[in-house]
């Protein structure tokens, strides 16, 4: 009877800690289902993915709002260097090349 009381309050406790995370992943999830409508970018986009090619709304709903932005203006395009992961100064553990809209390339710190 002990471990059976013992095993009820585990489930319930686990329940109380993982319920609204899962509630709030599906929400998300279904959020941006009905904004992209491809399964395939939404996976990536849960996942904390970038890739190039994808654009700048899937890069902020994927990783969040860039720790700072720098800017180039062209005569033919506009070149951004979005900036995560600060690691102090000026030196960032992500940087990903944006060039007119969607993601052109990156450089990684491990």
């Amino acid at each position: 009877m002990e471990l059976f009381s013992t095993l009820v309050i585990l489930a319930i406790a686990l329940i109380i800690w993982f319920g609204p995370r899962i509630y709030f992943k599906r929400r998300r999830r279904k959020k941006l289902l009905a904004k992209y409508g491809d399964p395939r970018i939404v996976d990536k986009i849960m996942s904390r993915s970038f890739w190039m090619g994808q654009t700048q709304t899937q890069l902020i709903d994927s990783l969040g709002q860039p720790a700072d932005v720098d800017q180039k203006v062209m005569k033919s395009k506009t070149k951004e260097t979005w900036k995560y992961n600060p690691l102090g100064g000026n030196k960032y553990g992500l940087r990903i090349t944006v060039e007119d809209g969607v993601v052109a390339g990156w450089d990684q710190k491990d």
